[in-house]
């Protein structure tokens, strides 16, 4: 269990029910997800009602109950102990839910794309300073294309193992988000579940390995 999958289950199931969904879902349980987090994992943890409220901007406590509540209903998370009163701390533990679906998720994605790649041949914008951080959304894209390859299947990939990624990216092409797109792009393309420096002999489009998928 990692973040990254809890992550990604979350919002899968988010897809498939959009009818039951509030802010308020989702930032309680990743709070709960970053709590843990902090906590180095544990199977089971204290979750103290006034410090998630303040943390995600909740003033009610029935609002904040109700949706706890909904979480432990739906699966993503058990109630171990329930707090005596909004005052103290309810143990609970993080499930590791695999009951979603990802067919409204990946539809979405790809009518996403399809959107994104037409406006990108229609239109043909003048370089603002909107643009100057392209470079910046560019390398988080191919970050993600890359974690999605190492992730195909069963695979999964820990939150430690891209700290490392990245890492390594830093030292390959230090303060060099257009090398670090390349270098990614050419682990997606070859199927290589790590990163290298770039080969002299290789042609890697500059493009962006996930505008390929778009277009």
């Amino acid at each position: 269990m990692n973040s990254y999958e809890l992550s990604r289950n979350w919002f899968d199931w988010c897809f498939d029910n959009p009818e039951k969904i509030k802010p308020v879902h989702t930032a309680i349980y990743f709070f709960s997800i970053e709590h843990c987090n902090r906590l180095g994992w544990m199977s089971k943890f204290g979750l103290p009602t006034e410090m998630v409220k303040s943390a995600i901007g909740v003033h009610s406590y029935n609002t904040y109950i109700d949706a706890l509540n909904d979480l432990v209903e739906w699966g993503f998370i058990k109630m171990i102990q329930k707090s005596k009163n909004q005052y103290s701390s309810n143990i609970i533990a993080l499930s590791n839910f695999d009951k979603a679906t990802t067919k409204a998720l990946d539809k979405a994605m790809i009518k996403h794309s399809t959107k994104q790649g037409e406006s990108i041949d229609s239109i043909n914008k003048q370089i603002n300073k909107e643009q100057e951080n392209k470079e910046t959304s560019d390398f988080d894209l191919a970050f993600e294309s890359f974690i999605e390859m190492r992730t195909k299947g069963k695979n999964t990939i820990t939150d430690r193992a891209i700290e490392l990624i990245k890492m390594k990216l830093n030292k390959l092409a230090p303060e060099d988000e257009a090398k670090k797109i390349l270098i990614l792009n050419q682990s997606v393309m070859n199927n290589w579940k790590d990163v290298y420096d770039l080969k002299k002999e290789s042609k890697i489009d500059n493009e962006p390995h996930w505008k390929s998928f778009a277009r």
